[in-house]
């Protein structure tokens, strides 16, 4: 399989610890009923902790699309290369860098991890578009 898949099916593994994690947190402030129910009535503020991995979900929920869309794009159209699966690593291994970042509440670093898998996705789009 290509690298640029594997990280592809890797990623989709991330995405579901992110789902469960921050439904943990939240279950865990709101409660069991809260999880079950329709989830209707006006609740206070996360805490910190639970808001972090909610906002941390979706961050990787509005990025993950340009993922695929990248690394799905290079693969159908034959652009894979040493360079698209080295920025695919990258990009994963930010990601998964990030996450408890966030959750720890580390500001600076964070946003620095970011912005690497950011980039590194960036690489791979050009490919796509340019190479």
């Amino acid at each position: 399989m290509r690298a640029e898949l594997t990280v592809l099916a890797l990623g989709a593994v991330l995405l579901l610890v992110h789902v469960l994690l921050a439904g943990r947190y939240r279950t865990r402030q709101y409660g069991t009923a809260w999880n079950m129910g329709a989830r209707d009535e006006d609740l206070p503020p996360l805490n910190p902790v639970a808001g972090r991995l909610v906002r941390a979900q979706g961050n990787f929920q509005e990025t993950f699309p340009i993922a695929i869309v990248a690394l799905l794009g290079v693969v159908v159209t034959g652009k894979t290369s040493e360079l698209t699966a080295i920025a695919a690593w990258v990009w994963l291994g930010a990601r998964l860098i990030y996450l408890p970042l966030y959750w720890a509440g580390v500001p600076k670093w964070r946003t620095l991890v970011w912005v690497v898998g950011t980039l590194a996705l960036l690489v791979v789009l050009g490919v796509l578009l340019l190479g």
